[in-house]
Order: structure tokens, then sequence, then C-alpha cells
């Protein structure tokens, strides 16, 4: 595996991006509009809540799990996504020991996991793979040699875990176990963010591996309302075409037929507050409509983060109302919300057009 991306360039990146461009790609000015404004503003609450949050040990808890990789990895992506950077600023050292913390993790067999979720792993594994092929170029060279070996290792514990024997519905998608002889739509997306994001930065990821997952996700679509199913044969939710829209656009699958129908759904059905998952639903939708681009996020742009915006408490945090999401907690809520608002920052490679 050979890492391209230095610390060094990309703290300069982070830097020049940070002091000359604006999320539109222009030269920044003091005419910001009111949205931008409060944009910038609850992303600042945020991350001065999440960092307040930061256990002992650097990690990041859940409500019902405990310490998680899972919730770590999503802590640090906000920063990383809001343009922290380990050592460096405010929140570098602390960036830094969460990674660590993570880091420190790994099972022999390549998993990335705190305490076990009753769901299975690879949610958690992941998650925690796409942070650290984000954050490898990022971290102080004495952390970077096992950040690489960690990395390696995960990456290739997620391609196996695609080879697993499976049926035709289920072959090249990922479900709750590495050794899952079934298929998701919602675990697809998260190993798909991480074995782009690793193959971005130089991991062996091998293209069949990929072309299988698109195949799979691209059967998950519905035609009569665009959107994209949990699995085979189920029906779609606003959620889900977000999940969708983002699996394919990662693998370089730009306003196809399946994603504009799905982007389409969107903006005929907004995101709305009391939605099921509705936290998944900001990351997803939001994340998804930006890769569209176009006239698509042009029109839902506004929509979503303002629907975000006017979730949030003033002490920084966004709480889940959702069953699910409330095990999962806020710090699971605020980064996904995060994620969501910052993504015209452009600071994360993997959500980037």
């Amino acid at each position: 595996m050979t890492v391209r991306l230095t610390r060094r360039a990309a703290l300069i990146a982070t830097a020049v991006a940070s002091e000359l461009w604006c999320r539109t790609g222009t030269v920044a000015d003091e005419s910001e509009d009111p949205l931008e404004k409060a944009i910038d503003a609850g992303i600042r609450r945020a991350i001065d809540w999440l960092a307040s949050e930061q256990q002992p040990s650097g990690a990041w808890k859940t409500n019902d799990y405990g310490e998680s990789t899972a919730t770590t990895a999503l802590a640090i992506m906000a920063m990383l996504a809001a343009g922290h950077v380990p050592e460096e600023g405010p929140y570098g050292q602390q960036i830094t020991r969460g990674v660590g913390w993570l880091l420190s993790k790994q099972q022999k067999n390549g998993l990335l996991v705190g305490r076990q979720r009753s769901d299975g792993p690879m949610y958690s594994h992941g998650i925690a793979t796409l942070m650290l092929a984000e954050v490898i170029g990022m971290v102080d060279p004495t952390q970077a040699e096992l950040c690489r070996e960690v990395l390696q290792k995960a990456v290739k514990l997620i391609v196996d875990a695609q080879n697993q024997s499976k049926s035709t519905e289920h072959d090249g998608g990922w479900r709750y176990q590495p050794t899952s002889s079934d298929s998701d739509l919602s675990v697809t997306a998260w190993q798909l963010l991480a074995l782009r994001a690793a193959k971005d930065i130089g991991c062996d990821v091998p293209a069949e591996n990929i072309d299988r997952a698109i195949a799979y996700v691209r059967r998950l679509h519905v035609q009569y309302d665009g959107g994209f199913g949990y699995m085979s044969g189920h029906g779609s939710t606003v959620t889900r075409a977000g999940t969708g829209i983002v699996a394919l656009e990662v693998c370089g699958e730009h306003r196809t037929k399946e994603t504009l129908a799905a982007a389409k759904m969107i903006l005929s059905r907004p995101l709305t507050k009391g939605q099921h998952y509705f936290y998944y639903g900001v990351y997803y939708c939001t994340v998804g409509m930006y890769k569209v681009g176009g006239n698509e996020w042009q029109q839902s742009r506004e929509s979503l983060y303002r629907t975000t915006l006017n979730m949030q408490n003033p002490a920084g945090y966004w709480d889940p109302e959702d069953g699910t999401e409330r095990q999962a907690g806020k710090v699971y809520s605020t980064s996904l919300s995060v994620l969501a608002l910052a993504i015209e920052y452009g600071y994360l490679p993997i959500y980037q057009r």
C-alpha cells in the first residue's frame, strides 16, 4: 500500500483552502449571506460541544454501547470536515488522541471495533476504516506507520467480507458480520465509502470488487418511485434514496439514471423532522444531493441545510429522537449533522465532487 498524501501536503492544502476559498470555489469576501453565517456558527458550536464529549481514553461514547470506534471515527471526521487537523490548532491533540485510541482497537482479524454492537461489527468497521483513509495523510509521522498497517488490514477484511459465498441476489454487498451470506444497502454504503477513500490514497482495492458493489446497489433501485430498497424487493424511503445516491456517486456513477431518479424522489419528498433514521437521512441526503450537483443540488440545498440547523440545540448538539438513533446518542447525530453542513467546505476528499 502506498499513501500518496503527506501530512505536510494535507496541512498546506487545508490552510490554502481555508484562507482563499469559500464553499462555491470563489475567493471569500465579507458579503456572506445569512445561511452561510448560520452554517458556520452552527458548525463552530457543534465542534466545541463534540470536543467537550471526548473521554479521557481519547474515544467518544454512544448512549448504549459505551466507547465506540464508529462514534469516535464520526467525531474525528466532523472535526476534519470543519477544517481542523491533527496536532494543529485548538483540537489537534484531541484528534490525535482519538485516532490513537481507535488504532489500538483493531482485532487480530482486522476488525476495528470497540464494544460489540448488537447488530454486528461491520457498521463500526466501515466507518472507522473510512476515517483512517481520510486522516492518514495528516497524522504525525510517529502515528503514520501504525495507521498504514491498521488501514491495510481493515481494507483487506472489507474485501474478504464481500467475497464471502453469497447468492446472486446478495452478491457484491455487505451485511452485519464479516462472514454474512446476505447484504443490505446501509452496511454496503459505508464499506463503499471506506474502499473508495482507501483506493484514492493508494490502497490495493481490486476494481472487480467495486464493480460488483455497484451492480449490487443498482439491483436495489426501485423503479416505481426512483428510490432504493434496503434489500432486494424492499420499498424505498427518502433516507435510502440518499444512501443509494452516495454509494453510486462515490464509485464514479455520476448523474446516472438511478441517481437522478433518487434525487427527484428527495426533491418531491423532502426530509422532515420525525422521519425514521432522521440524522442518517440528514447525512446521506445532503451528501448525495451535493454529489449529484446541478439544479438538483441548488433546489434542495437551502431546505436541507435549514432543516438541519433548525434541529440544533443552542448548546451545539443535535438530540436524536428515533429509538435506534437515540441509542446511538448525541455524538452520533451531531457528527452526522456537521458532516452534512460542512459538505461545501471541501476538506475531506471523499465528500468532494
